[in-house]
């Protein structure tokens, strides 16, 4: 319930914040068009030395025009209960009719008003003439202009409101894209997130089991490390680049406990590139990929690398290792491996077509993964 007042309060608020701006908009257009009236009328009397007075001539026009003001809101709401778009044009014109008329006879009326008090052309000679005869004249003159008037307004309040509802659709259509994209990274992460755990927990029971008890502790409290950071970060898409280092560098320390002494770490981070935005855990699953597949299967000591640096307005990243390398048929594509297929998508999903995947076997031996992004800061 105290949402729902304060809801209801808010759009109070914005209503009577709004309701001001409309009414000033409408007297400035049609303020702005008496001036616009006014001033060719005055700067012929000018040429033509006849000695009116110009602020009787300006404020006569704008004054005439801006009664065109308050009968702007009834046009508005005849335009949109009886519209003259559609099927039912036909029927609304019968409304439309009669109140233009009705419009045009009050327009007139105040604008034979203003002229009578206002007199912007008294010194021609001429005496005023009565209201009846000068408003019935203007009736009949001004038919043509108040029609024009009329559907002016109608024409210009129906291409507000389509655009105002492409507006809505196109803000509803960027909603849902974004919903369906979030949809898509928290699915992406969930399947992540197990795989992950179910392999480091398999090397903390590999650990126990061959008695090496106090490392089995370390990695369990790495485990607790990683998971917290998981947690805290788990919202996020993009991290900075040092915050992924920080994650991976805890994940390989105790990756370093489960292979003891077989596994060195390469990293060659330029220290330009440390404050880019990558995705969040992007570097996890291709370190796990290296690890498994190219260390796990060699029975001496192996390395694992991670690179990064500035190019061309991208960031390189690129994971590496010196293990046997890929069969020569190998293809992305064709692989079963959950890390790459989620890191494949995940980026399709961030950066669209501005990003490369590559998987490919290094010169020296074994296999490289080189991600290219856009190079972005948080700023």
């Amino acid at each position: 319930m105290p949402q729902r007042g304060t809801k209801a309060q808010n759009d109070l608020a914005n209503a009577f914040v709004k309701f001001p701006i409309k009414w000033l908009a409408i007297i400035a257009v049609w303020a702005m068009l008496g001036v616009i009236y006014a001033g060719p009328i005055f700067l012929e009397t000018e040429a033509a030395e006849m000695g009116h007075s110009p602020w009787r001539i300006f404020s006569w026009g704008i004054l005439t025009w801006l009664a065109w003001a308050p009968l702007t809101p009834a046009i508005i709401w005849l335009a949109r209960r009886y519209s003259l778009v559609g099927e039912a044009w036909k029927s609304s014109l019968l409304v439309h009719v009669p109140a233009f008329l009705l419009i045009s006879a009050l327009h007139s009326a105040a604008a034979t008003v203003i002229t009578l008090s206002i007199k912007p052309f008294d010194d021609m000679g001429s005496s005023p003439a009565a209201f009846w005869p000068r408003f019935l004249s203007r009736m009949q003159g001004s038919f043509a202009s108040d029609l024009l008037v009329y559907g002016g307004v109608i024409g210009i309040c129906y291409a507000l409101d389509y655009y105002r509802k492409y507006r809505e659709r196109e803000m509803l259509a960027t909603r849902l894209e974004t919903q369906l994209a979030q949809a898509q990274l928290d699915s992406l992460r969930m399947q992540l997130h197990p795989h992950f755990l179910f392999n480091t927990l398999n090397g903390i029971v590999g650990l126990v089991r061959d008695n090496k008890n106090q490392a089995a502790v370390s990695m369990l409290v790495g485990l607790s490390d990683l998971l917290r950071h998981t947690l805290e970060h788990s919202a996020r898409h993009e991290v900075e680049l040092r915050e992924e280092l920080n994650f991976i560098k805890l994940y390989l320390s105790i990756q370093e406990m489960r292979f003891s002494d077989r596994l060195r770490i390469e990293l060659n981070i330029d220290p330009a590139t440390t404050k880019a935005m990558v995705p969040n855990l992007i570097l996890q699953p291709l370190t796990e990929n290296a690890l498994r597949h190219g260390i796990g299967r060699r029975a001496e000591s192996g390395m694992v690398g991670i690179s990064s640096a500035a190019e061309n307005g991208h960031l390189r990243l690129t994971v590496y290792d010196n293990g046997a390398g890929l069969p020569d048929d190998w293809q992305l594509n064709g692989s079963t491996g959950i890390g790459l297929a989620n890191t494949a998508a995940r980026l399709q999903q961030l950066y669209s077509d501005d990003h490369q995947f590559d998987i490919r076997n290094r010169d020296s031996g074994g296999v490289e993964v080189v991600i290219l992004m856009p190079l972005r800061t948080a700023s």
